[in-house]
């Protein structure tokens, strides 16, 4: 899968080089390419920038820049395969597993990162497919954003993990519950033991423990995330293992 990002900080994104990714980008599993924007400006001071008509607060970026910038990566690019552009924006619908799942589909995406105090909405309105957040709030610039969609798209490329790693993770079940608590050697940790089910060996009741455990952890951090009849089946497991304790 390849990314091109749309940035005026190009080097914010070096640290993709690094871990899971970087050994996708090493292996020709993803390739992301960077295109700088302020390469697009013709003033000699390399402005990309100015201020909003109506006045206010910032600078706006301007639509020339940006649209040149998108047309270097374009031009050559037939109209029905060009690839969806995606603006990172906290005015964009929040990103969800779904949505993850649903680009990791697409073989190449556009991603546009905004600065300042946003971009001009013509070449927003001439360009982008989709505006994506990651959550309602402001940060400075679409970077951080952009390096999290294309962390999180990137693990469902074939290659970058395996299967069974993105299957049991929160949100990736049905149910779209959280992911059940995790453990691992030693066997005891301060006082604190590992759950006996799960080196019982018994693979049929660490599968039933781990469903119990998903909905019991999304009941008591997501609980918006749960239906009426999740809601009373966690609680009615709540119960049950106070009881036995």
């Amino acid at each position: 899968m390849e990314f091109d990002v749309l940035t005026l900080f190009p080097e914010m994104f070096e640290p993709l080089k690094s871990s899971i990714i970087g050994r996708a980008i090493q292996n020709n599993l993803i390739k992301i390419n960077l295109t700088n924007i302020r390469d697009f400006s013709t003033d000699k001071h390399k402005h990309v920038d100015d201020t909003p008509y109506g006045g206010g607060a910032g600078m706006v970026i301007k639509p020339d820049v940006v649209y040149d910038a998108y047309n270097s990566i374009t031009q050559n690019i037939p109209s029905e395969d060009k690839p969806k552009v995606i603006y990172m924006s906290p005015k964009g619908k929040v990103l969800t597993q779904a949505k993850v799942k649903e680009l990791s589909k697409e073989n190449r995406l556009i991603i546009l990162c905004g600065h300042y105090e946003g971009i001009d909405q013509r070449v927003i309105d001439e360009i982008v497919d989709e505006e994506i957040s990651i959550g309602d709030y402001v940060l400075t610039g679409g970077e951080l954003p952009a390096m999290c969609l294309i962390d999180s798209v990137s693990r469902y490329v074939n290659g970058v993990l395996s299967e069974e790693s993105t299957v049991e993770e929160s949100f990736s079940n049905d149910q779209n519950l959280l992911e059940y608590p995790q453990y691992t050697r030693p066997i005891e940790f301060r006082g604190k033991k590992v759950p006996e089910v799960l080196v019982s060996g018994n693979h049929q009741e660490i599968e039933k423990w781990r469903k119990e455990q998903s909905l019991i952890e999304t009941y008591k951090k997501r609980k918006e995330l749960l239906n009426k009849k999740q809601q009373e089946d966690a609680e009615k497991l709540l119960l049950e293992y106070s009881n036995k304790k």
